[in-house]
């Protein structure tokens, strides 16, 4: 009797002890599946929360007046030469606005969401501005044409116009009738350091006199109307101006056929400016809403001088 008592106990405990193992096992197996969905959860939430994050970011207009990086935060720095020549500048003036490349500064400024109170004008040599190094100003605007040894050291804008160079002269100069290049060739010619118009007369022309080299367009002004060389080089604009305004008794002799691809002024920055792309929309704005050629149409005159041919 005592046997099948203690018998009977053995198998109810040893049920329980089954029971209670099938219960921890389970548990077990509720508590990884409760993990697994823990997880997948704090997953989702992850991925969802680095979607938003991007789409903020992405919302974010670097463009705009407040995200930009200027030399001083909230202001527009701009650089040009003095004398500042019509018509890009009047009066000597950028800050009026008045003259191609000032009307264009203030445009462009617009566009970054700057008011004209917002923009200030450093005076900038314009061999000075094209060196490597550091900058004083967000960019430069100063007939600077765009060529491949300038753009190692400094970044440029798109274009903002393309130019020819010209031939300006007294009109009882030897080379007033000139009608090709082989006419230049024993001229006596001048232009600014620096320029792509004393490049041009270097490269294209090779005169088999030495060129006069001067330190800026007045000089070589001057040097026209005393007789001591028999023309300048200067870009078609100035050239209308000049024979217009500035010296009597003067006239373009003949502009040179654009080269492929065609010379372009464009705005100058420091080497790896960010301040670039913004720049580009800009003038991409300016161009699609017509402004662009409404600026030039309004202060760049004339496009009736004749070419050069090559013989």
């Amino acid at each position: 009797m005592q046997r099948s008592l203690f018998s009977r106990r053995t198998q109810v405990l040893a049920r329980v002890a089954i029971v209670a193992a099938a219960g921890l096992v389970l548990a077990a197996c509720g508590s990884s599946d409760s993990e697994e969905t823990s997880a997948a959860t704090e997953s989702v939430a992850a991925e969802t929360s680095a979607a938003e994050t991007s789409a903020a970011e992405a919302a974010v207009d670097e463009c705009a007046k407040e995200n930009l990086t200027t030399i001083t935060p909230g202001a527009l720095t701009i650089g040009t030469d003095t004398p500042a020549y019509p018509p890009y500048f009047s009066d000597d003036d950028p800050t009026n606005g008045e003259g191609f490349e000032s009307a264009v500064a203030y445009a462009v400024a617009g566009q970054l969401g700057f008011t004209p109170a917002e923009v200030t004008w450093e005076v900038v040599p314009f061999n000075s501005s094209y060196a490597p190094g550091a900058k004083n100003f967000d960019f430069d605007i100063n007939q600077i044409s765009i060529t491949p040894e300038r753009a190692e050291v400094v970044d440029f804008s798109d274009g903002y116009y393309t130019v020819n160079q010209a031939v300006v002269a007294l009109a009882d100069s030897p080379i007033a009738g000139a009608t090709s290049v082989t006419e230049l060739k024993d001229a006596k010619l001048g232009a600014q350091v620096g320029t792509t118009s004393l490049t041009f007369i270097e490269q294209n022309v090779q005169p088999t006199a030495d060129v006069f080299v001067y330190n800026d367009t007045n000089d070589a002004k001057s040097a026209l109307q005393n007789g001591q060389i028999d023309g300048i080089v200067v870009d078609l604009p100035t050239a209308y101006y000049i024979t217009a305004v500035e010296i009597e008794n003067s006239k373009i002799v003949g502009q040179f056929p654009a080269e492929a691809g065609g010379e372009q002024f464009g705005l100058l920055f420091q080497k790896d400016n960010p301040l670039v792309g913004c720049v580009n929309k800009a003038l991409g704005a300016l161009a699609a809403s017509g402004e662009l050629q409404t600026i030039q149409d309004t202060w760049l005159a004339g496009t009736t001088a004749p070419y050069f041919t090559e013989q």
